[in-house]
């Protein structure tokens, strides 16, 4: 894997850590619900989902 590609990785981690950082989730924790699931939890999973993906896309793609 080329160098910039790990800073993608790398860029995907900072911004993981700034969406999973305490005050950022304290606005998402709330009494709302979507779907029948709180939330700060739809707002993790999702977060969460979507990272896997970028991950997965990036692996898959520029994997040499």
């Amino acid at each position: 894997m080329k160098r910039r590609h790990e800073q993608k990785l790398l860029v995907l981690s900072f911004v993981l850590l700034f969406l999973f950082n305490i005050p950022l989730l304290l606005i998402f924790n709330q009494s709302g619900d979507v779907g029948g699931i709180p939330l700060l939890y739809f707002f993790i999973f999702l977060i969460w989902l979507i990272s896997i993906l970028i991950s997965a896309y990036l692996l898959k793609r520029f994997h040499e």
